[in-house]
């Protein structure tokens, strides 16, 4: 072996601590990026692999009826490769031994076939033979909810009848890779199923004979969808066309594709932040230990070694630490993403997914990692390398000392010997100080960024279903109604409050975008459905729109500005309306008007399209049954159930990943003011066994020690809290998109747990550096050259 290869090895001996600090902060780092880029890499390729040999359409249409020759006014846009026309229905289901409402979406088969796109994986049984009126493929998720199989029975009410189902078949289909309803955020297999039936006995039951109600396009490769989209829009306007729009506003496609972007965001910022504060760390400890082994480094040079062969002895010690970080960091991430593969499993539906760890995964984690470690040593290497011999020989040259201003107050007279030895010796190591500060500071603002998202989260959902929505039933119709409706509903049992609205599909063209919403019709003052707004709950102006302030600013409107509006509803056209506030709604994108101005704006009467109940949850069950009985019911929605969905999908993805992070972080803070203790201990050692040669005690020279790492500490808490509310920052802005958008509240219980995890890592860090100098061996550390 070497004579410097030895050498690395009995550095990281002696250095076994801080290099066990360092590479806990390196792992920390490439476990993030390990978790988000093979998290990433997994759901697109399956993604595409699914979407591919199962055939996803690329543009879709609803129409409340056309006939089948509809489709030939637009069969030779330029760019559509194959149409498919299909019947569609809003259906309620009922599975033996469940009494909540179930919401589910028939889709109609070719007869005895599989349909030319969105095809379906049978994971069981089979598709519906021809002539089988009753037979039905249930989604695989809503299946598994309820113990179904093949061959067992359901009943569905279909346009207001009733229906007894066989099923044939559980499938999964790319169009329900994330299967939630229209009005729902997340999924709730329990309510809310997919059906596929054969197209002629869905038509016979729904009342489509002869005709459809939905299209999906395929397009050639490399074809704009627009044209198509207008094609449609243009043919299918006739038949009440909803508009047509692409993949990028089909509802699973979507909440997908905004999975996919945050983790793009997650795989760019967190491994970012933990790898500078390696690099940082890097730095400093480098730093020093070079500063400490100027003797060495003279030695090396007087017997012959050259600059490149110290700079390479220097980086293999950095390139050692740092691959034994790489090492943890990649086995750690591979293990928490098979972990998260099963979350992912759970809410997006694909035929397979698998989670490994990719070796191109790995090459960029070590890149990065090493990457990171090469911008925080190459100072102190490139300081090592072009000392003379001779310089390198000496001590470094004493600091020219003065009395400070410090020195100059009637406070200073009053401190003890120790004390003063303390201020003295941060005050004359400026930058030393500042960087230590620096360091520890980073290491707090981890921790209030993890603390940030813990409280945050539970402030997102305690404003939602808190102050937001105070209803406990969301009533959807098959068709508007009468306005009347809300009166008969308040006689309904356990009924204790009404609120309808009309919700109308819209699309808003702002200056950076445009956006597919429902735009809801409410009461002037809703109190069920509340609007919160700067300076209180909102009130709805009698003239124009309100959006919640994320889909404002997304569309880059600002109050007072005009929107343009295309109603994709009945009278199909397109107005101008002003901007009359933004809603500060954490979950979701929405728009709101009066709800007697959106009538007159479509051109009808007082009608509603849905309601909302509080209700005394004693009666319910009897007023489910009532509901039931209603023709025009479409669909019963449980609030509760939807917060309690929420908290779930959070509790496993936010809250889990927020609590591994913190865990990170008290872990780094730890290491960092640990690897800051034990190097100030080995550049005091000498000094502080002058000390007590000199006759000072054991308990003195400790609170020399333990003192200076206690200032340290106290000024890095303020630098915690400002770097961690950058980083908070940082973090919400990458991770707000249209599910969700955590609120940027940092709470005083944040900022106290960021600041007590500093202060107990630097109190355990204290304590065991206090050990240390139990044991310091004044004579051998007074051997040190003069």
């Amino acid at each position: 072996m070497r004579a410097l290869n030895r050498k690395i090895l009995r550095d990281l001996g002696h250095l076994k601590g801080q290099a066990a600090a360092i590479a806990l902060v390196i792992a920390s780092g490439v476990m993030t990026l390990v978790i988000a880029v093979t998290s990433l890499d997994a759901l697109t390729i399956t993604k595409e692999r699914f979407y591919s040999e199962y055939q996803f359409a690329d543009v879709f249409a609803e129409i409340t009826r056309a006939p089948e020759s509809a489709v030939e006014r637009f069969r030779d846009a330029p760019g559509i490769n194959q149409i498919e026309t299909r019947v569609q229905a809003p259906v309620r289901l009922e599975v033996a031994g469940f009494d909540d409402p179930i919401r589910g979406t028939m889709l109609s088969l070719p007869d005895g076939g599989e349909p030319l796109l969105n095809r379906l994986y049978l994971r069981e049984g089979r598709l519906p033979e021809p002539g089988r009126e009753r037979e039905v493929v249930v989604s695989e998720a809503f299946a598994e909810a309820h113990g179904l199989g093949a061959g067992d029975a359901l009943r569905a009410i279909i346009d207001g009848r009733l229906t007894d189902l066989q099923i044939s078949g559980i499938a999964l289909s790319p169009e329900f890779v994330y299967q939630i309803s229209p009005t729902d955020l997340l999924p709730d297999y329990e309510r809310y199923g997919i059906l596929w039936m054969n197209r002629r006995a869905l038509a016979a039951a729904y009342g489509m004979e002869g005709a459809f109600n939905s299209v999906t396009v395929s397009l050639q490769a490399g074809a704009d969808p627009e044209p198509v989209i207008e094609a449609m829009d243009r043919a299918l306007a006739r038949y009440g066309g909803l508009g047509a729009y692409g993949r990028e506003d089909q509802f699973s496609h979507r909440f997908l594709s905004e999975e996919l972007t945050q983790l793009r965001a997650q795989a760019a910022i967190l491994p970012t932040i933990f790898l500078a504060v390696a690099a940082f760390l890097l730095n400093v400890v480098v730093g020093r230990i070079i500063r400490s082994q100027r003797e060495p480094i003279a030695v090396l040079k007087a017997f012959g070694y050259g600059n490149g062969a110290i700079a390479a002895h220097y980086g293999l010690l950095t390139g050692g630490i740092v691959l034994v970080g790489c090492a943890l960091g990649l086995a750690f991430g591979a293990w928490a993403a098979q972990g998260l593969a099963g979350i992912y499993a759970e809410y997006f539906r694909f035929p397979e997914m698998s989670f490994r760890l990719q070796p191109w995964v790995m090459v960029l984690a070590v890149a990065v990692a090493m990457g990171a470690a090469m911008l925080g040593t190459f100072r102190a290497v490139w300081q090592a390398v072009r000392m003379a011999p001779a310089e390198a020989m000496r001590p470094p040259a004493p600091e020219r000392f003065h009395r400070g201003w410090m020195e100059r107050t009637a406070a200073w007279r009053g401190l003890d010997q120790p004390t003063r030895i303390i201020l003295r010796n941060l005050a004359r190591h400026r930058l030393k100080s500042v960087l230590s500060v620096i360091g520890i500071g980073l290491s707090g603002g981890l921790l209030l960024m993890g603390a940030y998202q813990l409280n945050a989260v539970d402030q997102m959902l305690d404003t939602q279903y808190g102050q937001v929505l105070q209803m406990d039933i969301d009533l959807q119709f098959t068709d508007p109604v009468p306005s009347r409706v809300a009166g008969e509903l308040r006689h309904e049992p356990g009924v204790l409050a009404v609120e309808t609205f009309r919700a109308v599909p819209v699309r808003l063209v702002g200056v950076n975008r445009e956006e597919r919403v429902r735009l809801l019709g409410l009461d002037a003052e809703p109190r069920l459905r509340q609007l919160p707004m700067a300076g209180g709950r909102g009130r709805l102006p009698d003239e124009g729109i309100l959006l919640t302030d994320y889909l404002a600013e997304q569309l880059g409107l600002r109050v007072g500005d005009p929107v343009e509006l295309e109603i994709l509803e009945g009278r199909r056209r397109t107005v101008s309306v002003p901007l009359a506030g933004v809603v500060e709604e954490p979950i979701g994108v929405g728009a709101y008007m009066y709800r007697p101005a959106l009538n007159r704006l479509i051109g009808e009467g007082p009608a509603v399209s849905g309601a909302w109940l509080l209700t005394d949850r004693a009666q319910e069950d009897a007023l489910f049954a009532r509901l039931s009985d209603r023709p025009r019911v479409a669909s019963v929605g449980l609030i509760a159930e939807a917060e309690r969905n929420i908290r779930e999908y959070i509790g496993e993805t936010i809250i889990v990943f927020a609590l591994v992070f913190v865990a990170l972080a008290v872990s780094i803070a730890f290491a960092v003011t640990y690897n800051n203790a034990r190097i100030t201990y080995a550049e005091r050692a000498r000094d502080l066994a002058t000390l007590e040669v000199l006759g000072y005690s054991r308990g003195q020279v400790s609170w020399i020690l333990l003192g200076e790492i206690a200032v340290l500490t106290l000024a890095a808490i303020p630098v915690a809290w400002l770097t961690g509310t950058g980083f908070a920052w940082l973090l919400n802005q990458a991770f707000a998109m249209d599910l969700l958008r955590v609120p940027f509240v940092i709470t005083p219980q944040a900022y106290g747990f960021a600041a007590l995890g500093i202060l107990v890592a630097a109190s355990l860090t204290a304590f065991l550096a206090w050990r240390r100098l139990q044991h310091l061996d004044r004579v051998q550390a007074l051997k040190a050259a003069e």
